[in-house]
């Protein structure tokens, strides 16, 4: 009997923030939640599948390399930091899977055999998975920034959930570089972040989705995200969610700001 997996989006922190040793204890908390989120799931995946806030494309592409390369998205970081590796397996298979179900919801996906992976998945994936044995696929996001198309696409990979696949959206709940490290940024996420948390915990998934398609009326919406690369991860997992009801996983406090994780399922 198949069971069917939880959804996650997961605020990922800060560039390469596990290998750098001054970075490592602000996110303390982060580091032993991504740990343990294994041990949340009904067993070990077979592959997992992240849509990260860093990469986008025209068109909503997959990966499908066999053996994903590194993208050190970041700048200003510590020399070793783009050496990091985390030789994780692609699979072929997942991919051709997803562009299927993308392409019966009426989608047009395309594929990319040379995408690695950026920060948003190796962070995670490293402190959950860190032996590498899990293989991961990559999901673009849509340049356009569409929120409810972004929906639309999770609700098309929902059945993945019943595959012993994992998905993970990888972005952040505050993402305005100006305002990291900024005291007065604090109240400013703290009320989009309330915004969020209070969608994604409504009972009726139709009213959630609206909520997030309808993102910039919240409070300070701007202000938490002056472009929605890194929230739009969330919209693919709210509509891989279905009828599931969201809850806070866990809300770390970095560079004056909350960063909220969510579980679905």
């Amino acid at each position: 009997m198949t069971t069917r997996y939880p959804v996650y989006f997961v605020s990922h922190g800060g560039g390469p923030w596990p290998w750098v040793d001054s970075m490592r204890p602000m996110y303390a908390k982060t580091a032993r939640e991504f740990s343990a989120l294994p041990g949340r799931l009904p067993n070990k995946p077979k592959a997992v599948l992240v849509i990260s806030g860093h990469w986008e494309a025209q068109e909503f592409t997959v990966s499908t390399a066999t053996q994903p390369p590194m993208e050190y998205d970041y700048y200003g970081f510590p020399e070793h930091t783009y050496h990091i590796t985390y030789p994780a397996p692609g699979s072929p298979a997942l991919a051709a899977r997803i562009k299927a179900l993308l392409a019966g919801a009426g989608l047009s996906p395309r594929e990319d055999a040379s995408r690695g992976f950026d920060h948003g998945t190796f962070v995670p994936l490293s402190l959950m998975y860190p032996e590498a044995d899990v293989p991961v696929v990559m999901l673009s996001l849509k340049s356009s920034y569409d929120a409810a198309e972004h929906i639309r696409v999770g609700q098309a990979l929902a059945p993945l959930r019943d595959e012993d696949v994992l998905i993970i959206g990888s972005g952040l709940t505050y993402h305005n570089m100006r305002g990291f490290r900024r005291p007065e940024s604090t109240p400013i996420a703290q009320s989009f972040e309330a915004y969020l948390n209070t969608a994604i915990g409504q009972p009726d998934a139709s009213i959630r989705n609206q909520m997030l398609v309808n993102w910039e009326k919240a409070a300070n919406a701007r202000l938490a995200h002056p472009q929605e690369d890194h929230l739009l991860p969330l919209m693919v997992v709210a509509g891989a969610a279905g009828k599931d009801v969201g809850r806070a996983l866990f809300i770390d406090h970095v560079m004056e700001v909350p960063m909220a994780s969510y579980e679905f399922g």
